[in-house]
């Protein structure tokens, strides 16, 4: 069907079958290619809606104010050793954690989609992930770590390099040309975005997110606690992105949704669970914020199954019980969104935030 539109003594002829073609030929893999960025129509609303979710959400680290953690970081009364370790881990970890998922998620997962407005959310996760980069530079200038203690801390400590070699091996699969076509290649990127979203920071982030938020609400690290608090809001989104997109990809491409590689999935997160574990026992003294190792794995259990019951799998420990509940309350993912709702509705200055105390959480 054609529509005329007629401008003075010009007319203007539009194909809208044509149109509706270009439309139906967008998908996450394998679709319409174009050297337009046109995000319209938009084919998978859910990503421009997040991509909107995120902008408004958008925080600057320096609008945070961190004289309190300076002044309890120099104190020698306020902290005990195992505080500042905690402090340590979480930044010395999560400062070369985020790098790694902002590369797979703009040098390989968006190189591979072809959808307009999915390359458009997944561009600014990336972001999210700098300004969380860069947070942790604000949290090692503030306090006067050095930060090759940092760089040591991630490249020598046996549990951390295990959790990190899980996620770049399968990030490195899909560093070359690629053939999408190919089913084996198709399971592959399901597999990258499935490790990502729901492993690496869907669960493996949990653990250290829980020893600094229980130390925030101790009233310890006031500030480094709020920046931590607005990096859990952007990962749960970030969550949220990559199941949209690993289950619009598995619904456009049923023949990856084999017996096999839903028993392959559970064992890649079983994986994940077990070294996330074996940090926990290793690195995190978890008796010194008033919190068990046993309950502390069990909650690691409890946000796995949360994981894989969201993409369609069965859970790996089915009836476990969530042993923290405000721990919940602080990181859930709808409790997460629900925090922040009426707080950062649109983009508001750190600063400006109110503070909120913990019987609110």
């Amino acid at each position: 069907m054609e529509k005329t539109f007629e401008i003075g003594n010009k007319k203007f002829v539009l194909d809208q079958d044509k149109a509706e073609e270009a439309f139906a030929a967008k998908a996450v893999i394998n679709g319409r290619t174009t050297m337009a960025f046109n995000l319209l129509p938009l084919k998978y609303q859910w990503a421009y809606d997040l991509y909107q979710n995120m902008k408004a959400n958008h925080w600057e680290p320096e609008d945070i104010p961190m004289g309190k953690d300076i002044e309890q970081w120099q104190s020698d009364k306020e902290l005990s050793d195992n505080e500042r370790w905690i402090i340590r881990m979480g930044i010395g970890y999560f400062s070369a954690a985020e790098g790694i998922v902002g590369d797979n998620m703009l040098h390989v997962v968006r190189e591979l989609v072809t959808a307009p407005e999915l390359k458009l959310v997944i561009g600014r996760h990336a972001h999210e992930e700098n300004i969380h980069a860069d947070s942790l530079l604000y949290m090692i200038s503030s306090l006067g770590i050095n930060p090759h203690e940092c760089e040591a801390m991630f490249e020598q400590i046996p549990t951390i390099k295990r959790k990190n070699e899980f996620v770049t091996s399968i990030s490195a699969e899909l560093r070359r040309d690629i053939d999408l076509t190919d089913l084996k290649n198709k399971k592959l990127l399901a597999k990258n975005i499935f490790v990502f979203g729901q492993c690496m920071e869907g669960t493996q982030f949990y653990g250290l997110f829980g020893m600094i938020l229980s130390l925030y609400r101790q009233n310890k690290f006031p500030g480094i606690g709020q920046m931590f608090r607005y990096t859990l809001r952007d990962e749960s989104n970030h969550i949220e992105l990559c199941r949209n997109l690993f289950m619009d990809l598995i619904e456009e491409n049923k023949e990856i949704w084999t017996d096999d590689f839903r028993n392959e999935l559970r064992e890649v997160m079983r994986q994940a669970i077990t070294l996330e574990k074996e940090f926990i026992e290793d690195c995190l003294p978890v008796n010194s914020v008033g919190l068990s190792c046993e309950e502390f794995t069990q909650y690691i259990d409890y946000i796995a199954d949360r994981r894989l019951e969201g993409v369609g799998l069965d859970p790996l420990s089915p009836g476990v019980d969530n042993p923290f509940p405000w721990l919940a309350e602080m990181m859930d993912i709808k409790k997460e969104q629900n925090f922040f709702e009426g707080r950062v509705t649109e983009y508001q200055k750190s600063s400006s935030l109110e503070t909120v105390n913990d019987d609110e959480l």
